[in-house]
């Protein structure tokens, strides 16, 4: 269903699913205890966590778990990509809801995305559970019309409300944190080293 973004953002917060634009590929997102929705929707594994993306970084770290000598790094590589198509995956504070990553609740995605209609969405919600715009196992949908079109039940952005950013169809980049380094579990548009 296509709508503005103020019932995007009012759907969001009522705990609809909703779907807009990233700096990568349209996400579906829901508020993190919602996720089970989006697993639906999609009709996704549970064996594919979801990522939290949010606003800004520092409502992102609550839902990490992490020492002092951690945080600064992580931090580090925060502020030289973020805003950006960079998931982090580190260990879950008891903040996340079992629902983002089932069968692993130890660890969470998070990620700032470069596009300022995503930001500005995000600002409102807060932090929601995301993923790609697909049924699950197919490509991602790269337009608004082709999310409302697939998934009618979904708050879509209508398009004549898109900002001019532009997406670049390239999935985020996601880097684990392991033994006190970045494993790259999938290469995107961002080279860590």
């Amino acid at each position: 269903m296509k709508v503005s973004i103020d019932a995007l953002i009012n759907g969001a917060k009522s705990g609809s699913v909703v779907s807009f634009p990233t700096d990568t590929v349209p996400a579906l997102a829901v508020l993190p205890e919602k996720s089970h929705l989006i697993f639906e929707v999609k009709r996704r594994s549970q064996d594919k966590p979801l990522i939290l993306m949010a606003a800004t970084a520092e409502e992102l770290w609550p839902f990490c778990r992490g020492n002092i000598r951690e945080f600064p790094v992580w931090q580090e590589v925060s502020d030289r990509y973020w805003p950006g198509a960079l998931t982090l995956v580190l260990p879950a504070s008891d903040r996340v809801p079992g629902g983002v990553n089932p069968l692993d609740p130890t660890t969470i995605g998070i990620r700032v995305p470069n596009s300022s209609i995503a930001r500005q969405i995000l600002a409102q919600t807060g932090p929601l559970a995301t993923t790609s715009a697909n049924l699950s196992g197919q490509p991602p949908l790269e337009s608004m019309l082709e999310i409302a079109a697939q998934f009618p039940d979904v708050l879509t952005l209508l398009w004549e409300e898109e900002s001019k950013d532009k997406f670049s169809s390239v999935p985020s980049t996601v880097a684990k944190w392991m033994n006190h380094d970045w494993q790259i579990l999938r290469q995107g548009a961002i080279k860590l080293r």
